[in-house]
Parts: structure tokens; sequence; C-alpha cells
């Protein structure tokens, strides 16, 4: 098939097209290349994909609506992934503007393009910061998400609305794709993954938010390419009936699921660290801090509506993803190992 993925030069589109091209398919990759982070890293990324047969790189900002109309229309889209976006919830304290205009803008522009361009399924990429301040754990799919702790969770959870919306009124078979911290080689400099690993390298002080009293539901990035793939194959049917079971978040009037894409296993941020050290046999300068304005202290998926779904949950256990990483950090960088 042909998918038309935005975001190929990011991290997860880059590993998202990798494996489509990896099974035979054709990818429309489109990336505006902002210089959120170091560009350099991503131009590196979209060289291997350019180097593979089925690759089309298209150079175009989501908030460009022509532009991305003529990327879109030279060819008919089977499936499109919306994977772009800017990202970072520190960011968005800093510029917010950024969040209104790529993501609300322009996730608007590609919904267009869904309606005017029919395609078998649209896939749309959000995040666990959906949750915002829910205490219920685990957070399942069902659950409201009526207050965001950021602008970025506040963008996010806005384009879950939006494409339900254009589903129900365009009858487009959506899916909606909450990521859980998303980890691993070729990973993006603002994560804490890669500060982690850089200033231990360097014997400089990292920043741990909430004195480490915090768990996240980390997802190694192998895992997560796996559960989008799947679920490319679970397009889904709007009901006959309202009456949808649990766990199943299917629209009771449109086309419409969201799923978490996570393992359901919350690891303690100080232990994610002790895995860094492991891997790189040196010890962390650590700076306590206390919480930061709009992060939350714990994140915990369900994961049951994708294993359902797809019959895979994501099982990467920290210790292995975070080897994988540290491992493409040093040859990356050119570091020789401790």
């Amino acid at each position: 098939m042909r998918f038309l993925v935005t975001g190929t030069a990011g991290f997860i589109g880059f590993h998202v097209a990798k494996r489509l091209l990896d099974e035979g398919h054709e990818v429309v990759g489109i990336d505006g290349f902002t210089a959120y982070y170091d560009v350099r890293l991503k131009e590196r990324r979209h060289a291997m994909l350019k180097a593979r047969n089925g690759f089309q790189e298209h150079r175009v900002m989501l908030e460009d609506a022509a532009a991305l109309e003529r990327a879109w229309s030279a060819q008919p889209i089977d499936v499109a992934i919306h994977l772009a976006a800017q990202a970072g919830v520190r960011y968005s304290l800093e510029n917010p503007r950024a969040y209104i205009d790529a993501n609300l803008i322009g996730t608007f522009n590609i919904m267009e393009l869904t309606r005017k361009y029919p395609v078998k399924h649209f896939m749309l990429a959000s995040t666990s910061s959906a949750y915002g301040s829910n205490l219920v754990m685990p957070f399942r799919e069902t659950e409201r998400t009526a207050h965001p702790m950021t602008l970025y969770a506040a963008t996010k959870a806005a384009t879950e609305q939006m494409s339900h919306s254009y589903s129900h009124l365009w009858n487009i078979p959506t899916t909606v794709f909450r990521f859980f911290t998303v980890y691993g080689p070729w990973g993006r400099p603002d994560m804490a993954l890669f500060k982690f690993t850089k200033g231990i390298l360097e014997g400089t002080p990292i920043d741990i938010y909430n004195h480490g009293d915090m768990q996240r539901d980390f997802t190694y990035i192998d895992d997560l390419v796996e559960g989008i793939y799947r679920l490319s194959a679970a397009v889904p049917v709007r009901p006959k009936t309202p009456n949808v079971a649990e766990p199943d978040s299917l629209s009771p009037v449109a086309p419409h699921r969201i799923v978490n894409v996570g393992g359901g296993q919350p690891v303690q941020l100080l232990a994610f660290i002790e895995e860094i050290e492991k891997c790189l046999g040196r010890k962390a300068i650590r700076h306590p801090m206390d919480m930061q304005l709009g992060d939350v202290p714990r994140t915990f998926a369900a994961a049951e509506l994708l294993e359902q779904l797809t019959g895979y949950k994501p099982h990467t256990p920290v210790s292995e993803g975070v080897k994988h990483f540290v491992a493409w950090y040093l040859e990356y960088h050119g570091k020789p190992p401790a």
C-alpha cells in the first residue's frame, strides 16, 4: 500500500517510515525540518529513508495548506499516519504559538485533505499528556480527558476532538493512538534519556524533577512502531448500535477509536537513571528539583484495548531498551564506551 506519513524526519516518524518500507510499502514522507532541535539529526534520519526504494521526500510545513495538498494529491494515498507535531511539554511554556500553528492549524490542514482525498484509514498521534490531571490508574481510553495540564496537552486533546468530528461528518475511519514516554535510538535531544546520557558522559549534573519521585510508562520505540503497524490494519467501522462494550473506545456515532500504545508497567525515574548509569559504567551527578509546572507524577497505560485489537502489547524491558539507546548514542557521537 501507499502510506503518507508526516514527521518522517522526526524520531517516531522515521522509525514508522522505516518499518513500512521494510514491509514493502511505499511511503510519502512529509516533514518541515523545524529547528526545535538539531536539524542535522533530522537530516541524518531522512538521508537513510531517501536511500530506500519506495520513499518520497516532501519538505513541507503543516501550516502551508497549498504545499501540503500538492504533495498529498500527487498520487492516491491508502493510509495516512499523522505524526508531525510541535512536541515537548516544557517547550510549550516558552513558545505556545508554535503549538497552535503546528498542532491545531497543521492537523486541521491534514484532516481537510483526508476529507478531500479519502483514505482507507486515518491514524493520528496523540499523547498520554491528554489524560492531564486524571488520577485514576491505569489510564483507560474511555476516561474523560477534560483537564489538560499544559498547552501541548490541550492541543493534542483538541486534535482528538477535531478528528472525531471529521470522522463522524465524513465517515473517515480514524484511529487516535496515545503514546507513553517513547524512547530509543535516534531519539530527540530534548527528552530525558538523551539529556541524562549526555550529562552523565560529560560529568555535568542532571535535573531530576520531583526529587525522583516520578513514574513513567516507558515505551521502547520498536514496541510503539509494532503497535502502530498492527493498528493500521484494525480499521474502525461506524457501529450499528451505540452500545460499545468495554474496553473498546469506539465512538457510538463514528468510525473513530482512541488506543493507548503502552505496556502498562510504570518504572520509577530513579530506576531508569540507574539503568543508564549501568550501561555507561558511570554515576550521574544528581540535581534534585521540585516538580516542574505542568508535569505529572505518574503515567500508567491500560493496554487491554491494544492487545484486543492487535494481539500485541509493548513488552521491551527498560534494561534492554536503554542498552540499545546508549549503544546508538555512543556510536552516533563517536564516544568510546566507558
